[in-house]
């Protein structure tokens, strides 16, 4: 496992404080899981996302990840539509380890309300929670 100070946390996305994160990329939000959240869990064998077309509030549950060490549900961190779902991940999870804010994002969404993107923490506060914690 890395050290915190070994965690990559890009400054142009927003991130949840169960380790999701988003980016605005002009009229839609990407979403992934956190270089902290897939260094802890591991090498990761597989990935359960949703359908395009599905709906979810900020909070709820969305996507479900398991590695060879747990399972961990992912909760979206803008409420919003799903409007495409990176079906790499099907036949090749480790995308997430690999790359996390890269290939292994996990959907796209048109989101509800821009201003829950603004409830996130950026990427300072999301280093300092997990120096705190540590």
């Amino acid at each position: 496992m890395k050290e915190i100070s070994e965690i990559y946390l890009p400054d142009d996305v927003r991130y949840a404080e169960d380790h999701e994160w988003a980016r605005l990329e002009v009229d839609k939000v990407r979403i992934g899981l956190d270089d902290y959240a897939q260094d802890q869990l591991g090498d990761i064998v597989f990935v359960e996302l949703p359908q395009v077309g599905d709906t979810f509030k900020q909070g709820e549950e969305f996507a479900t990840v398991e590695s060879v060490k747990a399972v961990c549900e992912c909760y979206l961190p803008v409420s919003g539509k799903i409007i495409a779902v990176n079906t790499a991940l099907e036949e090749s999870p480790e995308l997430v380890n690999n790359s996390p804010y890269g290939d292994g994002w996990f959907v796209e969404v048109n989101p509800g309300d821009l201003s829950e993107m603004e409830n996130l923490m950026t990427h300072v506060a999301c280093m300092e929670k997990l120096k705190g914690a540590a």
